[in-house]
């Protein structure tokens, strides 16, 4: 049976709409377009709009990137009518989302840089806001994301730009189907399947259609659902859980005073999810205020600056309990607190006077981990201070019944769950990652009870064992030895728990001794409580209770000792010596662990709850843990970054299988622990072989992967498949402790070759017709999973002169094979491996001395960039002068010539006709002279005189494929 084609999945989606009461038009361009908005627009608002009001009203329209764009579609337009008075316009009512007119047409074409057609645009109130993109079924999803990707660079922007309105673009094949925001910094990674609210997946299309394509969903996902990220001006929409958590949150205000909470699991966007419930409910009427709460006094700061990059403003943060009080007199309606300074209000008498004009008024708190500090006290105080308050609390590990340390769960202190999304929902989405689990550190009594990590051995748990100097000496050599595996040579961070500070300074201090030793080049970091800045028990369960104590004075200096490390390691001037300076000391570190800037943090209990940073992929344990605090802390790994972190890894260091089984079913269900974790290492390795297998059944030689072309581009898209997927395989086996090739039957040598075809295959540049012609043009070659490291030209000169001083043929032969592989196995490389092989073959035997190779190299490279450049201005007639203005803007603006500019290096003068023949055939000569001589591998410096472009070189690395020559 032949696959439904593109055209009939697209024909019966029009006619769906149509029975869900969209009007079906006929727009086949852009004019079209304008045209039935003026129409559109006039029955909207209820008016007539002449052609000349029309222009102002495109002209308002054409201002501003996407973000800005979002907001004038939000706002009324004053148009200033040609009698001279003034009407407001409405592009879209906010208020009454279903009062909207709605359409879809299909087919629209625009000619931008290259000529385009959309497949299926559903117009609101005449402007473009939902746009999707079909690929026949059984084709790939990612196309038609890369598809939508093209058009924004190749058309949107075209004539009026209206198709930078679309707020939602919508992504099917027929049986997958997935929606996301217009933000064009996304990866695939944030596009999110429709679900109901038992959170099952609706992925065929006629089932996504007539439940979020229904005209009044659809919009009212626009007006209310849609957030405007100030701070990073970008759009968001939120996903099916966040949709229904906020309106079962909505609900329960509007139509009762009882309680409840969200159970939405770490790392699944509590905080887009808290803050889109806290706007809407501070405008309902009977609401007074919404005071969000937090327990920490970091994640005060923290909520408060992600609330502000939702809303500019939207929280004033309150500095001290005097601030907070007129916050609550005034007329702010949104207020970000800790629970410690709301105690204090409403405990301390100075305040009571203020306060007590409050106790009657509608009070909606929102607790923020609802699980960790909501069980004492202050609890209590807040519910019998305030008559008339209701309680929602967030949580992704709740307080049940097996985990309570008291009498107290979270349902009797905050009522029913309101919305659940447990984590296994979260990785069925691909919302959050797997755990990657390894236990190392299996220990064996010998003579003198030592220790040493042995897999080979039972299990014991003996606490002086787990304390001995000799044990953390292994544990830190394993993890010298194993850090840039598990982190893709610190593509990623890392975070080590360990069970107490006395624990914590022991390992400092060996990884410093270590360092000093020249074992390591690692930055290690740590922070630990004192005092009044005592850290959350949360993530603790086992150990003896006196991790969080204060600090004995030696405790304290020796923090003080370690934050001189982190100044001088920084060049920065953090302090401890007061609790404001602590507090900045640990901002500047989540700063630099997000940054990448810190490669292992250790940590008793800070940063395992509250934290979170996608770049970081895995977690050291040595510590017990056990239920909430197991899960908080494994969960700081498992954010979405992109292709090459595949998942979490935890590396734990003592006998943790039963805690986190017993964890993992808790918080989800009995059968979640193979959902949860990889699969073992073993079954990768089976994985990959099988992927192997029809690897070399389609092409069984590398060679073969050139006849494939002659075969069509089915069979090259088939080798780009298999070999991705071998590629992703690869990803997650490079993070085993144990990985080796030789348990493959692939070797790493056969591996880069057929990489090297890879790359090969890859699209470099949009064909120049006006229709795309292959259908590799919108395959996702998956780069990422390619490591680069940028290494300087001095690195490639070392291998160089390593040849130049060889006297053994094979090792010459090896060496020469190993720079054509750094060549050939590196897309940006591709223009460049001509010229180097150039000056291998012609010149380096000429060379006397191998110290002279540098320099002999930048003359090589400096004559043929002279040369090429003369080339280029002699056969296209060009003014030498203006097109070295057109190559400096290039490399120092980041952004390819405009016509005009390129225009101007022309010594004649053509009809408009052929001088735009010309300037692109000109323009796409000075892009290959820029990528061949500077971009993507040149170093710029400036001297006193003129622009210096020294060369460098980008040397590939897969993942722990370790080069011959060393880093400096």
């Amino acid at each position: 049976m032949s696959k439904q084609s593109e055209a009939v999945l697209e024909e019966n989606l029009l006619k769906q709409l149509e029975t869900l009461e969209y009007e079906r038009v006929v727009i086949q361009d852009d004019r079209a377009l304008e045209e039935n908005l003026k129409t559109r627009l006039e029955k909207h608002n209820k008016t007539t709009i002449s052609d000349t009001e029309f222009k102002r009203v495109l002209n308002h329209l054409n201002k501003g990137n996407v973000f800005e764009k979002a907001k004038i579609l939000r706002d009324k337009f004053n148009l200033q009518r040609d009698d001279g008075t003034n009407n407001y316009i409405e592009f879209l009512d906010s208020e009454h989302w279903c009062q909207n007119l709605f359409q879809v047409t299909s087919q629209v074409t625009v000619e931008g840089k290259y000529q385009n057609r959309y497949d299926v645009t559903i117009l609101i109130n005449g402007l473009p806001l939902v746009q999707i993109e079909l690929k026949r079924r059984g084709g790939e999803l990612k196309e038609a994301f890369n598809q939508i990707n093209r058009y924004q660079k190749h058309s949107y922007n075209a004539n009026n730009a209206l198709f930078r309105y679309v707020q939602i673009f919508v992504i099917s094949n027929g049986v997958n189907t997935k929606y996301y925001s217009n933000n064009e910094r996304q990866s695939f990674e944030q596009t999110f399947y429709w679900a109901d609210k038992e959170n099952k997946n609706i992925e065929n299309l006629d089932e996504f259609t007539d439940t979020f394509l229904q005209r009044c969903h659809i919009s009212k996902m626009i007006c209310k659902y849609i957030v405007l990220a100030q701070s990073k001006k970008i759009l968001m929409v939120l996903r099916p859980y966040q949709f229904y958590a906020v309106e079962s949150i909505i609900d329960k205000v509007n139509n009762s005073n009882d309680n409840g909470y969200i159970w939405h699991t770490t790392g699944s966007g509590k905080t887009l999810t808290s803050f889109k419930a806290s706007q809407i409910l501070m405008k309902l009427p009977k609401v007074h205020k919404v005071v969000f709460v937090v327990d920490r006094k970091d994640l005060d700061y923290q909520t408060t600056a992600e609330f502000n990059s939702f809303s500019d403003g939207s929280v004033d943060g309150t500095n001290n309990t005097k601030a907070l009080v007129k916050q609550f007199s005034d007329d702010t309606k949104l207020i970000v607190t800790t629970i410690q300074k709301l105690n204090t209000a409403i405990t301390k008498n100075k305040y009571l006077e203020s306060m007590k004009k409050l106790k009657d008024k509608h009070i909606v708190f929102i607790f923020d981990e609802c699980h960790r500090s909501q069980f004492g006290d202050t609890h209590k105080a807040i519910v019998k201070f305030f008559s008339n308050h209701q309680m929602i609390g967030f949580t992704g590990t709740p307080i049940l019944k097996e985990n309570a340390t008291g009498l107290q769960t979270t349902e009797t202190l905050f009522g029913k769950s309101l919305h659940k999304y447990v984590i296994t929902d979260a990785i069925a989405d691909k919302n959050v990652l797997k755990f990657s689990i390894e236990y190392i550190g299996r220990y064996k009594e010998k003579e003198g009870k030592e220790s040493y990590i042995d897999t080979d051995v039972e299990d014991i748990d003996i606490k002086e064992l787990e304390d001995s100097t000799q044990r953390i000496e292994k544990i830190v050599d394993f993890i010298i030895k194993n850090h840039d595996r598990k982190t893709h040579s610190r593509e990623f961070t890392a975070m080590m728990c360990v069970s107490s500070v006395d624990t914590l300074i022991k390992y400092y201090d060996i990884f410093k001794s270590r360092k000093d030793e020249n074992k390591h080049n690692l930055k290690i970091a740590t922070i630990f409580s004192y005092g009044a800045n005592e850290e959350s028990r949360d993530a603790n369960s086992e150990e003896d209770g006196n991790s969080d104590e204060p600090l004995t004075p030696h405790s304290r200096e020796k923090l003080e000792q370690y934050v001189e490390d982190y100044n001088k390691m920084f060049t920065s001037s953090e302090t401890i010596k007061d609790s404001q300076g602590f507090y900045n000391y640990y901002n500047s570190i989540a700063k630099r662990v997000k940054e990448k800037e810190i490669d292992i943090l250790l940590v008793v209990n800070m940063f395992l709850t509250g934290f979170d940073s996608p770049k970081l992929n895995t977690l050291y344990v040595d510590k017990n843990l056990k239920y909430h605090g197991l899960i908080q802390a494994f969960s700081r790994t498992n954010r979405l970054l992109n292709e090459r972190k595949s998942q979490g890894n935890i590396v734990c260091f003592r006998k943790l299988k039963p805690s986190t089984d017993e964890a993992i079913q808790l918080f989800s269900n009995k059968e979640a622990i193979g959902v949860i974790t990889m699969e073992p290492y073993e079954d990768y390795i089976v994985n990959f072989d099988a992927i192997y297998e029809r690897l070399i059944e389609l092409v069984p030689t590398v060679d073969e992967v050139n006849a494939l072309r002659n075969q069509g581009d089915e069979y090259v898209l088939e080798f780009v498949q298999i070999f991705r997927e071998i590629m992703r395989t690869k990803n997650i086996l490079e993070c085993f402790a144990d990985f080796k090739w030789s348990d493959l039957k692939m070797g790493e040598q056969e591996f880069n070759d057929y990489l090297s075809k890879y790359l090969d295959i890859k699209p470099t540049k949009t064909p120049n017709d006006k229709e795309k012609t292959s259908i590799l043009d919108d395959v996702d070659f998956e780069l990422e999973l390619i490591h680069k490291d940028e290494i300087n030209v001095s690195y490639i000169l070392q291998l160089l002169g390593e040849i130049k001083d060889e006297k053994d043929e094979e090792k010459v032969k090896k060496q020469k094979e190993n720079i054509s592989n750094i060549l050939n196995n590196n897309p940006h490389l591709r223009s460049k491996r001509e010229l180097i092989e150039q000056f291998i073959n012609e010149n380096l035997l000429q060379i006397k001395n191998s110290e002279d190779i540098e320099e002999e190299f930048e003359k090589f490279w400096d004559e043929q960039k002279e040369k090429a450049f003369e080339k280029l201005c002699k056969e296209e007639n060009l003014k030498n002068d203006e097109v070295k203005k057109v190559v400096d803007t290039y490399i120092y603006e980041q952004r390819k010539p405009l016509a005009n500019d390129v225009a101007k290096t022309f010594k004649e003068n053509y009809t408009y006709l052929k001088r735009k023949k010309i300037v692109q055939r000109v323009l796409d000569k000075i892009v290959e002279f820029v990528d061949k001589f500077f971009e993507g591998g040149f170093e710029v410096k400036q001297n006193t005189n003129r622009t210096d472009y020294k060369p460098t070189i980008e040397v590939l690395k897969v993942a722990q494929q370790k080069p011959t020559y060393s880093n400096s």
